[in-house]
């Protein structure tokens, strides 16, 4: 996947159909008075009940997507319901088992949209105080109105998984091809497509473009300054922005001071709710969370799949890839 492009995927590069599929088929913005701030809670309180309890309890490694998108909802409202102001989820779209590159960047978009319509099922009784933000436009309105099969392109046809339902939506930025060397002509201000009603804000994978997660961050900023202070600010949940290629450099601060900046400001305020990391090979793993449990490593060997360790931080990925996961490997074949 190309981080430097400016143009959605779904705009430059056909989506196949996906391989998978078959795996899983009163505050104003302005102020901040306590009561409105009761109500948020109670919500996320109710809607914490009404997703599920796979998170009340240490849950087990998912066997396929309804199982993984039921935990990551159940996992994502506790979090909220705990007061969190900005939440993850994150899991591989074209298999549980996939790392990323397994599939192409415009098929996994197009997993992530079809994952996101079942996760925003657990919302839908919130559906008219939620908003939904897409990347850009062109996202927005495939969500919406669906595309159409372009045989010349190789294009297959997506569902508009979001036509008629009750969410609010909108996009982060309008791209353009001078975004990357620091030119915003034609720049948005995401905050301005807010009603002033919005109880929670969901981030659809703001990844394919570095500028999407700024303008997450400027969001949240927004929002903080609007109520007031971090606390009681609309929360926010990024649904696969694929937050490690901050994490780890991915984007070198040289080039991206921007993006820098905000994996020191912005990245360890968030709250991992759910998280699936692969690690493939002879000792392949995996890192999994569903909150409000403890990290967890696994190891992944013809010996079979099983429980490692558990953290209460997220563990290093390049500690779990050349120290840990090698070590159960060994520790499994000499058990024989």
């Amino acid at each position: 996947m190309a981080a430097m492009a400016c143009t959605s995927p779904h705009r430059s590069a056909a989506a196949q159909p996906p391989s998978q599929r078959q795996q899983q088929q009163g505050q104003q913005l302005t102020a901040a008075p306590h009561r409105r701030r009761q109500r948020r809670q109670a919500t996320r309180r109710q809607t914490a009940c009404q997703a599920g309890s796979a998170a009340q309890s240490a849950a087990p490694f998912p066997g396929d997507y309804n199982q993984a998108v039921r935990q990551a909802q159940g996992a994502a409202a506790a979090a909220l319901a705990d007061g969190a102001s900005l939440v993850e989820v994150e899991f591989p779209t074209a298999s549980l088992v996939a790392v990323a590159g397994d599939a192409e960047g415009a098929n996994e978009m197009t997993y992530s949209l079809q994952h996101l319509r079942q996760f925003m099922r657990g919302w839908k009784d919130q559906a008219g105080t939620t908003r939904i933000f897409f990347p850009d436009p062109t996202e927005l309105k495939v969500a919406l109105k669906g595309k159409a099969m372009d045989p010349n392109a190789g294009s297959w046809t997506i569902d508009p998984v979001f036509e008629g339902t009750a969410f609010k939506f909108g996009y982060l930025m309008k791209p353009n091809p001078f975004l990357d060397m620091g030119i915003t002509v034609g720049k948005i201000n995401a905050a301005d497509q807010l009603d002033g009603r919005e109880q929670l804000l969901v981030m659809a994978y703001p990844h394919f473009n570095p500028q999407e997660m700024l303008e997450v961050a400027a969001l949240h900023e927004y929002l903080a300054a609007q109520a007031g202070g971090r606390e009681g600010a609309t929360p926010i949940i990024t649904f696969n922005a694929e937050l490690d290629r901050i994490r780890t450099g991915y984007y070198p601060p040289f080039f991206y001071p921007a993006i820098g900046k905000i994996a020191k400001s912005l990245l360890p305020q968030f709250t991992t709710a759910y998280y699936i990391k692969n690690f493939k090979g002879a000792t392949g793993g995996c890192i999994f969370r569903c909150y409000p449990s403890p990290f967890q490593i696994w190891s992944r060997t013809r010996a079979g799949f099983s429980l490692v360790e558990e953290r209460e931080e997220m563990p290093n990925q390049r500690e779990v890839a050349l120290e840990v996961l090698p070590r159960a490997a060994a520790a499994a074949a000499a058990r024989g």
